[in-house]
C-alpha cells in the first residue's frame, strides 16, 4: 500500500484552483494523510480575532495542494475517497461578515441598512465525545452540537488555463459547502488538465445546509483521502457516491439555476445508469430523491441532488470505485 503524508506550510498553501503548480505527484491507489487549515488559515484564534484585522484578501480559504495524478488526463474522472476527517485542534471558529451571508445585504444584494456587525465565535472541540459546544457572545446559553467534520472545498484545475479563487463553486469543484461531503464518501470529479491537479481544504467540524452565515464551524483538519483514477470516463459536473446514496451537485447563481444543474445531472444519470428514458427517469428522481441545500453565500451557489441506489436497482457507477476506495480504506485503517 502507497501511504503519502504531505502538511504544508503557511507558504505553501494555495488560494486558486489552477495556475499553480503540484506540490507532489501522487499515483492513482494512493493513500494520502494530509492537513488543512480552516478558511482563515489559523489566524482567527480568539473572539477578538476579527478576520478584517487578522487576514488579508484574497488570501481565505487555502487549500492544501494541488497534486498532480500521474495518468490523469482531460476526458477521465478523478475519485477521491475521503477515509477519515478529523479535527486538527481542539477549537474552531465562526463569524458573521459585514455583506457576507445569506441574511444581509451583499455587493450584489445592495440594501440602504447598516452592514451586519463582525463577530467571531468560538467552539470547543470535544473528540472523544463527539461535540463541538457552542457559546452565545452576549449571554450565557451554549448547546452542545454533535461533531459531522468535513469539507468544504475541494476540486481540481479548471479547463481553458483558467485560474479559479477556492471561494468559487463550479462544474471543477471548489467550495460546494455541502455537508454531505463527510467521510466514507467518495467524490467523482471531471479532470480538465494533465495531472488533474486536485487540493482540498476548508474544513468543518459541522455545518448546517446552506452555511446561512457564510461560515461553518471553521476548523484544521487530518484528513486521509485514497485517490483512484477511472479513465475515459467524463464526469460533467462533481458527483458523490456513499453507500447508500448516488448525489448530484450543481453550482450557479440564482440558486434555482443550481438546482436545476444538480437535479439534470442525476436525471440523465440514472437515465444512463438503468436504462430508461429521460421522462421516466425524471419521474422517478421527482418522487425519490432528495435536495440538501450547499451554500447560499459564495460568489456561485451550490444544490445537491441526491436518490438512493436501491431505487436504482443499486447500479455500479465508476467502475466500483466506491466499493474498491472502501475496501482500500479498510486496509489502510487495519494496517495492512
Amino acid at each position: 500500500m502507497n501511504i503519502v503524508s504531505y502538511q504544508p506550510t503557511p507558504e505553501e498553501l494555495s488560494y486558486t484552483f489552477g495556475g499553480r503548480a503540484a506540490v507532489g505527484k501522487v499515483r492513482p491507489g494512493t493513500i494520502m494523510e494530509l492537513y488543512t487549515e480552516d478558511c482563515f488559515g489559523g489566524r482567527v484564534r480568539s473572539v477578538a480575532d476579527l478576520p478584517s484585522r487578522v487576514c488579508e484578501f484574497p488570501y481565505l480559504n487555502p487549500v492544501t495542494g494541488p497534486f498532480h495524478v500521474e495518468g490523469a488526463e482531460p476526458g477521465d474522472t478523478l475519485a477521491l475517497h475521503f477515509v477519515s476527517i478529523t479535527p486538527a485542534r481542539d477549537w474552531a471558529v465562526s463569524t458573521t461578515f459585514p455583506h457576507f451571508g445569506a441574511l444581509t445585504g451583499t455587493h450584489t444584494t445592495a440594501m440602504l441598512q447598516p452592514p451586519l456587525e463582525e463577530r467571531v465565535w468560538r467552539y470547543d472541540l470535544d473528540l472523544e465525545r463527539g461535540v463541538a459546544v457552542y457559546h452565545a457572545r452576549n449571554s450565557d446559553f451554549s448547546v452542545e452540537l454533535p461533531l459531522d467534520p468535513m469539507h468544504g472545498t475541494v476540486g481540481v484545475a479548471p479547463a481553458a488555463n483558467e485560474s479559479r479563487m477556492t471561494i468559487t463553486p463550479d462544474a471543477h469543484g471548489g467550495n460546494m459547502d455541502t455537508p454531505e461531503l463527510r467521510a466514507g464518501v467518495t467524490v467523482y470529479l471531471g479532470v480538465n488538465v494533465e495531472g488533474a491537479m486536485f487540493s482540498i481544504g476548508d474544513g468543518h467540524a459541522r455545518q448546517g445546509h446552506g452555511e446561512v452565515c457564510g461560515t461553518a464551524v471553521e476548523a484544521a483538519m487530518r484528513t486521509v483521502v485514497a485517490v483512484e483514477l477511472i479513465k475515459r470516463v467524463p464526469t460533467p459536473w462533481p458527483r458523490l457516491e456513499d453507500d447508500l446514496y448516488l448525489m448530484s451537485t450543481g453550482s450557479a447563481r440564482p440558486l434555482e439555476d443550481a438546482y436545476r444543474i444538480s437535479q439534470h445531472d442525476l436525471v440523465t444519470w440514472s437515465a444512463a445508469l438503468t436504462g430508461l428514458d429521460e421522462l421516466d427517469a425524471y419521474q422517478l428522481v421527482s418522487q425519490a430523491g432528495e435536495a440538501p441545500v450547499g451554500n447560499v453565500c459564495d460568489t456561485n451557489y451550490t444544490m445537491v441532488a441526491k436518490v438512493p441506489k436501491a431505487y436504482l436497482g443499486g447500479p455500479s457507477v465508476y467502475e466500483s470505485a466506491h466499493t474498491r476506495l472502501r475496501d482500500l480504506a479498510e486496509r489502510y485503517a487495519s494496517g495492512r
